[in-house]
């Protein structure tokens, strides 16, 4: 912080998004923020990229440009696009069952199971029963868990949020058909060759540059591990132990694709916009339209309470689902929130993509006033 109350905010604006600066600085002045960035592409052209306040409460060691941090689900929409490449390839259909690439999936009666089914929150199976604390970690424990997980009512009748399971189903299909690890194909495929900063899994070198999580008592994890242990919520999370506080070398260094994608606004919104815009020396999108289509295309289930308290799921991606996970007026947006506040996506239709990220989690289901203040200014910005 700088000039007394007023937090070092560095970077950039267009002036057309003045709006989006000013909400930044507020979320200082007026929403409690401790540090964080903001970057939109619009246009195909990078409009903002601010960072500010402090990367670490205890050394109040400021947010710098390369700064990056934990952004939780986020993760999966940036796994989506993986899978989307790889489907791009041929190497992978989302009508095939998911045994069909993955053998071992097909126990307790997954075998018909799709990969649009698996990547929808269809498949029944948000909680690894056979996970112990800890093996969150591992790949290896958590892919036999997964697999060998008894789905909890028949396939496609309930939607329910995999949100600790989903990216480790990605990642070991990306596994079966590439031989590469998500977090490999993340950086050999995307981020190295467009100089993106955002990593599954990182180097000790990486993990330097990360801003330190203050946790909150009610984010959706933490509110879980507080849940009766036979209940969805504790279910979902008991592998990961409960002193965890996201800024542990195992939490870092491993590759969990279902929460711990780490790095920059700037990349991650330049990530979205290389989905639905093509590159600055003419590379085409990270993804063809007709299959961007498939994945981005709402998926429903079957069952009587299916649109009970929904959030807009397509293929491994978070469609607009105002008012609790809002990205802006279009329901055609798609990318995905990170439990703790954390928000990314892209609008094809506005022609923007956003990431607003912070290291101070919000508590709630929902992604608290910082980014929905950050939204609206945006969406200001090119009304």
């Amino acid at each position: 912080m700088s000039n007394g109350s007023l937090p070092m905010i560095s970077g950039f604006a267009d002036d057309r998004f003045a709006p989006v600066a000013r909400a930044f600085r507020e979320n200082f002045t007026q929403r409690e923020e401790l540090g964080g960035a903001v970057a939109i592409y619009h246009g195909n052209r990078l409009v903002v990229d601010l960072w500010g306040g402090t990367r670490d409460a205890a050394s109040k060691a400021p947010w710098q440009a390369d700064t990056i941090t934990l952004m939780m689900s986020v993760a999966k929409g940036i796994s989506a696009i993986c899978v989307a490449m790889v489907a791009d390839r041929g190497l992978l259909s989302l009508d095939a069952p998911v045994s069909q690439y993955w053998p071992e999936f097909a126990a307790e009666g997954k075998e018909k199971v799709t990969v649009r089914e698996a990547l929808s929150h269809l498949a029944g199976i948000p909680v690894t029963d056979l996970a112990k604390p800890g093996d969150f970690y591992h790949w290896d424990r958590m892919i036999p868990a997964i697999a060998n997980q008894k789905p909890l009512w028949p396939v496609g009748e309930q939607q329910v949020y995999h949100s600790s399971t989903l990216g480790f189903i990605a990642g070991e299909l990306i596994r079966r058909v590439t031989g590469k690890t998500l977090g490999t194909f993340l950086r050999e495929e995307i981020c190295a060759p467009r100089g993106f900063d955002y990593f599954i899994g990182m180097s000790e070198a990486e993990r330097a540059r990360c801003a330190t999580i203050v946790a909150s008592a009610n984010n959706v994890v933490n509110a879980a591990k507080r849940e009766p242990r036979d209940s969805v919520a504790y279910r979902m999370w008991q592998a990961v132990p409960v002193e965890e506080d996201y800024n542990s070398t195992l939490w870092r260094q491993n590759e969990i694709p279902s929460v711990n994608g780490h790095g920059t606004a700037r990349a991650v919104a330049g990530i979205y916009n290389a989905v639905i815009s093509p590159g600055p020396n003419g590379e085409k999108p990270l993804v063809s339209k007709e299959m961007l289509a498939q994945f981005v295309t709402e998926q429903r289930a079957r069952g009587e309470n299916a649109d009970k308290g929904r959030l807009r799921m397509a293929v491994g991606f978070m469609l607009n689902s105002p008012p609790h996970r809002p990205m802006g007026p279009n329901p055609e947006a798609f990318g995905h929130s990170g439990a703790g506040g954390s928000q990314a996506f892209a609008d094809p239709v506005a022609g923007l993509s956003l990431c607003w990220t912070t290291n101070k989690m919000h508590d709630g289901g929902d992604i608290g006033p910082r980014a929905a203040a950050i939204i609206e200014a945006a969406y200001a910005s090119i009304a």
